[in-house]
């Protein structure tokens, strides 16, 4: 059982981006003192609360100040930008990382970034996330010249190149034939989830909806990885939850209790998006709860697995008992309104309970294969 983190990132839209970002990069340099396996980051272009343009630059930042962590995008939107675009970026910054990189990808998620930039439905952007991996993938396995036809992008490199001087040469990342490819899974039952089974990539369950949710996402990839003749591998699944370890359960409540805490813009911004979408089942506590019952506080107490470290570890082993066996705990990252504390639960995380929650794990029977 590892521990990584998770963050979109977001931040009230009102805070200094400079100071974000450092914020941000402070969250990632603490996690790597602490051991966390992974720190994964979200891309958007159109939004001043989920700032980060290019992942991969930010990480590019925190390359040479960290030991051991690795890099995961969370994730990059490939209906975006062109395959070959991304394809080259990755494959340099899996250098510059020396192979501490993972690729996380996916549709795109937010309306403002396909108004941006054209980009249709979402089964025409899930048709464009496909086709573009594929094109990524067949650039990193063959050398030039290059003809891939698609029918939203074509890469082509077949006239202008040079023989020894590199000129119409792809660049190829470091770890071959590439990095582990990985998908975000948000909605329960997800085809993706089984898709992602299929094609041999690793499935992140997202946060943002409830825990009820989450096995469905198992199943789906199970399904998956069995539909090929394989045996799927409790160790590639991740789960993302929102974490809050206080040095007393009081005062955990007491911050949850607090209308301006990160957690409560956190969850403001999700109820809006969920309202907007009809989706607020995804939130609520009680499917039957009306909407206007859901509060931002209502949905963050019960998304939030909050308290003392001795509570935390009973909340995380009773979602152990629910979801099964997985291999990584992503904590997710949130904006730091109170520094001190939210530094301070990292390391309780990772000091205190984490290690009582791996004994657990050891020593409870294998439940992913129920």
């Amino acid at each position: 059982m590892h521990l990584g983190m998770f963050a979109m990132p977001l931040h009230p839209p009102d805070r200094p981006l400079a100071d974000t970002l450092d914020e941000d990069r402070q969250a990632v340099l603490l996690a790597d003192r602490l051991g966390f396996s992974e720190a994964w980051f979200g891309e958007h272009f159109s939004s001043t609360a989920e700032p980060i343009a290019s992942p991969l630059a930010f990480f590019s930042s925190l390359v040479h100040q960290t030991r051991q962590i690795n890099f995961a995008t969370g994730v990059l939107n490939l209906p975006q930008s062109h395959p070959a675009m991304v394809a080259a970026q990755v494959a340099q910054f899996d250098h510059l990382s020396r192979g501490r990189y993972l690729l996380g990808i996916g549709p795109g998620g937010l309306g403002s970034d396909f108004e941006l930039l054209g980009i249709g439905d979402k089964e025409t952007r899930s048709e464009m996330m496909l086709e573009s991996i594929e094109a990524m993938q067949q650039i990193w396995a063959q050398d030039a010249p290059y003809s891939i036809p698609g029918k939203y992008w074509n890469v082509n490199i077949t006239d202008f190149r040079f023989d020894g001087l590199g000129i119409g040469e792809m660049l190829k990342p470091y770890q071959r034939p590439h990095p582990q490819i990985c998908l975000s899974i948000i909605t329960p039952h997800s085809p993706s989830a089984r898709m992602a089974g299929t094609r041999g990539w690793h499935p992140v369950s997202a946060n943002f909806i409830q825990a009820r949710y989450i096995r469905s996402h198992w199943e789906a990839y199970a399904e998956g990885v069995e539909s090929i003749g394989e045996r799927p591998d409790p160790a590639n699944w991740r789960i993302a939850r929102s974490i809050l370890v206080t040095n007393s359960d009081s005062e955990a409540d007491e911050h949850l209790s607090n209308p301006d805490c990160g957690l409560h813009f956190y969850f403001r911004y999700f109820r809006r998006m969920y309202l907007n979408r009809g989706s607020m089942e995804m939130l609520k506590p009680d499917t039957d709860m009306p909407d206007e019952e859901a509060t931002e506080e209502v949905v963050a107490r019960s998304m939030v697995t909050w308290g003392s470290p001795s509570t935390v570890l009973d909340q995380l082993v009773d979602l152990h008992s629910q979801w099964g066996d997985f291999g990584t705990l992503l904590m997710v990252g949130h904006d730091w309104d109170n520094v001190e504390l939210w530094r301070r639960s990292m390391t309780l995380l990772a000091n205190e309970v984490m290690p009582r929650f791996r004994q657990h794990v050891e020593a409870t029977p294998a439940a992913a294969s129920m």
